[in-house]
């Protein structure tokens, strides 16, 4: 490498024979490139985490617990009584329950007919006599039955009930004669009887 030196002062003027990479333009402006470059992609990168992490964090937090304002509104106003949040009495029955035919209750066969009543033990006592019928397909006891007495012009005085322990067969009648119901009212002229409960045999 060859030095042009001036004479009077002795001073480098340049440098010949070979060329340092630090005096190259080029690369400096490459340089420059590939670190801008870098700094955008490090702010996107930046910008892209934050996002997700602001979408996918609190909101799912929000919808899944919630602990959102959305949520906490949702729970305030939520009541025991709400038609909205209450499930009603038809929601809660199964379609089994549904489905399930209903049985026919005992009583709903029996028919009482030729009823009629007197008077006993000083005029306090009612004693009533009819003939009940069981139309079922079984026989039944234990029947209850339920006897309203009222005036002569109808209006109601007293309701007297009385189970009779005796069995009924299948498809057939029998009589209760002068059968004590209780006490009734001294005015009561009237009375009309029927069963209200029995049990299958």
């Amino acid at each position: 490498m060859a030095m042009d030196v001036e004479p009077s002062r002795g001073r480098m003027i340049r440098l010949t024979g070979g060329r340092s990479k630090w005096a190259n333009p080029a690369k400096w402006a490459n340089l420059a490139s590939v670190r801008t470059n870098l700094l955008l992609l490090t702010v996107v990168m930046f910008i892209g985490f934050a996002t997700w992490g602001m979408l996918s964090g609190p909101s799912g937090a929000r919808s899944e617990h919630g602990t959102g304002p959305s949520g906490a509104m949702v729970a305030q106003n939520a009541s025991p009584h709400d038609p909205i949040n209450t499930p009603t009495e038809a929601a809660l029955v199964t379609p089994a329950e549904q489905a399930a035919p209903t049985e026919a209750a005992s009583v709903d066969g029996l028919k009482i007919s030729s009823q009629s009543w007197r008077r006993g033990g000083l005029g306090s006592n009612a004693q009533v006599t009819f003939t009940l019928r069981n139309g079922n397909d079984y026989a039944v006891k234990d029947i209850e039955i339920s006897c309203v007495f009222t005036r002569r012009d109808g209006s109601h005085l007293t309701d007297r009930t009385r189970t009779i322990h005796d069995t009924v067969d299948v498809k057939s009648r029998r009589t209760f004669a002068r059968l004590h119901v209780g006490f009734v009212n001294i005015n009561a002229n009237k009375a009309k009887c029927s069963p209200i409960a029995a049990n299958r045999i």
